[in-house]
């Protein structure tokens, strides 16, 4: 056990804390793919009852803003892998300026987003007895946002979740907590992160690719 960063008291050594903290991640996000797994089982099943109304639907979204908040999204898993790798070389600045870069990829990404749903609102493309989108009058359009804002709604939940996870990781960064040998709760919110990021990769060709 090391003097300078000593392990919980329920676990033997730093190495058992810190497969259990794994472990414990890992199985919360199995959890996470079930929730996401059934609402893109859910999207499908509708996409095939409605192929026409989805994919002029589709065909409407603004794909090159989908694009750039998957370019943010994916530069952003780049820098929370180049945090964890200066924590456990001892880097404090850099990895606090890695995290940094992570949460503006993050909000970069819900700015867009929220472009999105801004021209969504503005121009009609609503879910449910909300649709008055006069561009698509097919049957099925107002089931198409309806899993659109709901999943990728959950989605940018998610998301800002995970900057105020990686804010109170810069906190802990600055403050000398996070250490080469004691660093559980940085890797707990990477393995988060990029989970986030995964998803979305799956989310974007849903929504704005398949044609």
């Amino acid at each position: 056990m090391s003097a300078e960063s000593p392990a919980e008291l329920q676990f033997e050594n730093l190495e058992r804390q810190r497969y259990a903290a794994t472990l414990g991640v890992w199985v919360f996000l199995g959890t996470e793919v079930m929730f996401f797994a059934a609402l893109i089982t859910a999207y499908t099943a509708y996409r095939i009852y409605f192929p026409e109304a989805f994919s002029q639907c589709s065909h409407h979204m603004e794909r090159w803003v989908a694009t750039f908040e998957t370019a943010s999204l994916l530069t952003s898993s780049l820098f929370m892998v180049l945090a964890v790798h200066a924590t456990k070389l001892g880097r404090r600045p850099a990895a606090a300026l890695f995290l940094l870069l992570t949460v503006l990829g993050g909000l970069a990404f819900l700015v867009m987003h929220g472009h999105e749903y801004w021209t969504d609102w503005r121009e009609g493309g609503l879910p449910g007895r909300y649709y008055h989108l006069e561009e698509i009058r097919a049957a099925g359009a107002p089931m198409f946002y309806a899993s659109y804002f709901f999943t990728t709604g959950l989605h940018s939940l998610h998301v800002l979740v995970g900057i105020g996870l990686i804010c109170s990781m810069i906190k802990r960064t600055i403050q000398g907590t996070l250490t080469p040998e004691k660093h559980n709760l940085l890797e707990g919110v990477g393995l988060y992160w990029h989970f986030v990021d995964m998803v979305w990769v799956f989310l974007y060709p849903l929504f704005y690719l398949v044609p």
